[in-house]
């Protein structure tokens, strides 16, 4: 069981560094006092502020904080989708994804961020909303999986995560819900980087296989 452990995770080493990475920080984050904590973050959010004057650094940074402890959460979502996607794509073509969704998702939400505060609105302290996580690279590499499945079941995961993304837009109308549909927009968009990389994969494997009829 080890052994078998281990291999998958070896099979995915940007996806468990980055998960490894995630705990450290989570880690910190939760022995600070409250007001520290989020100083912490603020100084890695990439928000309209730090885009500004420093956004490689942000833009760095900001994936690898989150603002809660829900790293248990994380470990199964980057083992079902970002290890997978590793897995699949390979590791570089895996990690321009996630660099893709995680930077042109931030700049999009961000920049409706921006005209809203333009058209009045959101309010002008608004370019400091705190922006950190991996969300927007988890969504994009979860958009990019469609195309490691067969038709229909392809058609049913797309469907299912417009599911996800769509339906908050219209009903909470934050720049981080715009920023997770932006996002799976990018990874959807990334289809030449599965080019070349197998046969689709068909969930019909892991039903259990029928006994043949006896006469």
């Amino acid at each position: 069981m080890a052994s078998s452990v281990w291999r998958w995770i070896r099979s995915a080493p940007g996806t468990y560094l980055w998960l490894t990475a995630l705990a450290v920080t989570t880690a910190i984050i939760d022995q600070l006092p409250p007001d520290e904590a989020q100083q912490w973050l603020d100084h890695r959010s990439t928000n309209l502020h730090h885009l500004g004057n420093d956004p490689v650094r942000v833009l760095i940074s900001s994936a690898f904080w989150t603002d809660g402890s829900a790293w248990p959460a994380y470990a199964v979502l980057f083992t079902l989708f970002h290890a997978n996607a590793e897995r699949w794509l390979g590791t570089l073509r895996w990690l321009v994804v996630v660099v893709l969704a995680h930077v042109g998702a931030t700049y999009l939400s961000q920049g409706v961020l921006l005209w809203a505060i333009h058209t009045d609105d959101a309010p002008e302290r608004a370019i400091f909303t705190l922006d950190v996580g991996v969300s927007y690279g988890l969504a994009g590499v979860a958009a990019v999986l469609a195309y490691h499945l067969v038709t229909p079941w392809r058609w049913w995961y797309i469907l299912g995560v417009l599911a996800v993304v769509i339906p908050p837009i219209f009903l909470n109308r934050t720049f981080t819900d715009i920023g997770h549909a932006s996002a799976a927009a990018i990874g959807f968009a990334c289809y030449p980087l599965t080019r070349g990389r197998g046969q689709p994969w068909n969930p019909r494997v892991l039903l259990p296989r029928r006994s043949p009829a006896r006469r």
